[in-house]
């Protein structure tokens, strides 16, 4: 029986509403992120490698593949493959909504679109979108009848936008957490590591200097 499995199962429901709103709140899942950061066992520098590709895939609109996007680009740069997924946290329900509509407006016009994307209308589109495209590949499996027509106005007019005007914020949000990062994570090493000293010489001085005795149950058979 596992033991970290949970008594009650969450419901799709409450998996959701976790999602859009955790249940200590955004600011107590900030902290247990950076918490988990601090402590992984890696070089600062991986890890802080690790949280900029996450930051980075969170700049983009391959949502549903921000995971494994994160995971391909940590290992392609010696990044950590962990701080990468916890890095995808930047992106969240709260940060979306900014991100979208920055990345959408700055690539429409790198790519010389007309018109202007307000955030009501990129997230109405968006949502359009992955209605039509589950709908469509449900569409098979049931009596529904495919339409491709609005997806391929979206692509043009907001994924593609998205995707390129998402590269330059993304790349400098990313070089900002990795230098965010790498100090936080060092000077978090640095204090576990005199903690540690600290309390091998509070042992070695209440054993009058010499090694910890070992208990009996612990000893090797023959010692």
């Amino acid at each position: 029986m596992p033991v970290f499995k949970r008594r009650k199962p969450r419901s799709y429901s409450q998996i959701a509403s976790d999602f859009v709103y955790p249940r200590g709140g955004w600011g107590r899942a900030a902290q247990y992120v950076w918490h988990r950061l601090r402590r992984l066992p890696d070089q600062p520098h991986r890890i802080g490698r690790g949280v900029a590709a996450g930051v980075l895939i969170s700049f983009t609109p391959l949502f549903g593949l921000h995971f494994l996007g994160a995971a391909a680009i940590a290992w392609l740069i010696g990044g950590n493959i962990i701080a990468a997924l916890l890095g995808t946290f930047v992106g969240n329900p709260l940060t979306f909504p900014f991100i979208a509509v920055l990345s959408v407006q700055l690539g429409r016009k790198m790519l010389g679109l007309e018109g202007h994307m307000n955030a009501q209308r990129v997230l109405t589109e968006i949502s359009a979108a992955v209605g039509e495209f589950y709908n469509n590949a449900l569409s098979p499996f049931s009596s529904r009848s495919a339409h491709w027509n609005h997806l391929g106005e979206f692509f043009h007019e907001i994924f593609l936008p998205y995707l390129v005007g998402g590269i330059i914020p993304g790349i400098i949000a990313a070089v900002v957490a990795h230098y965010l990062t790498v100090p936080v994570v060092r000077a978090y090493h640095r204090h576990r590591a005199r903690k540690l000293q600290e309390r091998i010489a509070r042992m070695r001085d209440a054993g009058g200097g010499s090694a910890p005795a070992v208990p009996p149950s612990r000893r090797k058979p023959g010692a």
